[in-house]
């Protein structure tokens, strides 16, 4: 798959929230429309609800994390979606040091880990190799 890293950074700089501009970016390849997914995460931007809680563009990987994986109601498949979440949190956290969004803009510490679109590339990123490698 070629990195679409470019055009979810394209997204974020139109006015997408990070959520947004992650899960938006891969809505074909989960079968949700673009128009669907832009709404079910607007409330994820800027750390859940401007909150600076988790990271938003985390947010958007792991929501892709359960529609890539989801069967749908009938099927159970809550185990292999949390534990594609958990390797896109844990590989996230390990890249820089927190996956809380105002920890990453250094809000109480002045030390910016990681700014929105270094979080969004990192989250695609992860998104390219742990959801939809091609293996």
């Amino acid at each position: 798959m070629e990195s679409r890293i470019s055009k979810a950074l394209e997204r974020h700089h139109s006015g997408y929230n990070c959520c947004q501009a992650v899960a938006c970016t891969y809505s074909d390849l989960v079968g949700v429309p673009e128009d669907e997914l832009f709404r079910m995460a607007e409330g994820f931007g800027a750390g859940m609800g401007g909150m600076e809680s988790t990271c938003g563009a985390v947010s958007g990987a792991v929501l892709l994390a359960g529609l890539k994986s989801s069967g749908g109601m009938q099927q159970r498949t809550k185990s292999a979606t949390y534990q594609l979440s958990k390797e896109i949190v844990e590989e996230f956290r390990r890249k820089n040091d927190a996956i809380v969004c105002k920890d990453l803009k250094g809000v109480d510490t002045g030390k910016v880990l990681r700014s929105c679109d270094g979080c969004i590339e990192d989250a695609c990123e992860l998104v390219e190799q742990i959801l939809f490698q091609e293996k």
